[in-house]
């Protein structure tokens, strides 16, 4: 079986969705369906089972995908290692970062590296901090930015810190919230997120908010916010300062202090010698100090 053959696999068994997969690899879906079904005959097994849902991984179809993963990463390997021995910057830097600081912060890292290292290619993958540990304990990834502060046994460097707001285009006084009929908009997160702004509220309030509406996504959270639909919770890296039609009441503990989240990048030492993972690191410190 060809290599560009188990990489279809892999990328298969990472989305359990034919049209996902499909989009990802840059063909049609029937064309991939008719790839996947030369690959089972050429096995004389059922890897995947299709159904309305999406895929399902058969039992023998697990120890294909195992395989498959071992000789791309075994591939991927050696190919950085030659690369290496080359002077420019080349190779895939493989990304897992936490959705807020991917749509906040990453790209104008991601800006500079890209103009400086035109030849390193990127790979990025954003989810909740939980699902982007899984991703670094699973070797899928070189580096991780996670928000809060994870037990992590191999390097960690601090990136920044924001604090915690409430956003509303009315309510400009915390106690407002009490008397207020505006809804609190909740988005889904990690459960150490959703459980600090919780353990806030109940030692804010004693009681909890009149009216709720929960979504998937803290962008949809915070521009049903900006657009006056109801009061949000956000850290402060997903607000701009030139937002001057909002108020922001910043959240504060017990002892008055503002509530801040941290955020982490996280990385094995075999990954920090990698040219790509160098040069990223580099303008991850400019960023900073700019």
């Amino acid at each position: 079986m060809q290599t560009s053959e188990l990489r279809m696999l892999v990328v298969l068994s990472e989305e359990m969705n034919m049209r996902k997969a499909a989009e990802r690899l840059f063909v049609s879906q029937p064309a991939l369906s008719q790839r996947l079904q030369t690959i089972e005959k050429s096995w004389g097994i059922q890897i995947f089972v299709r159904s309305q849902k999406g895929l399902t991984l058969t039992p023998a179809g697990e120890k294909v995908i195992q395989y498959a993963r071992e000789v791309v990463f075994k591939e991927e390997k050696v190919k950085e290692q030659i690369l290496e021995l080359e002077g420019e910057v080349h190779g895939t830097l493989k990304l897992a970062v936490a959705s807020i600081i991917g749509q906040h912060w990453l790209p104008g890292v991601l800006k500079t590296y890209v103009r400086k290292y035109p030849h390193a290619k990127i790979s990025l993958i954003t989810g909740w901090s939980s699902e982007i540990l899984r991703s670094m304990y699973e070797d899928h990834v070189h580096l991780g930015i996670i928000r809060g502060n994870p037990d992590w046994k191999g390097i960690k460097r601090h990136l920044l810190t924001d604090t915690l707001y409430l956003v509303d285009t009315e309510i400009n006084n915390i106690e407002d919230v009490l008397h207020t009929e505006r809804p609190f908009i909740q988005f889904k997160s990690d459960s150490s997120y959703y459980q600090e702004i919780q353990d806030w509220w109940h030692r804010q309030f004693h009681t909890s908010p009149k009216r709720t509406i929960v979504v998937d996504q803290i962008e949809t959270c915070k521009q049903m916010a900006l657009n006056g639909i109801g009061y949000a919770i956000l850290p402060s890296v997903t607000l701009k300062e030139e937002q001057q039609d909002v108020y922001r009441i910043p959240l504060l503990d017990e002892d008055g202090k503002p509530i801040e989240r941290d955020t982490w990048l996280l990385g094995f030492e075999s990954s920090f010698e990698l040219k790509q993972v160098k040069a990223f690191l580099e303008v991850v410190e400019e960023y900073k100090n700019t």
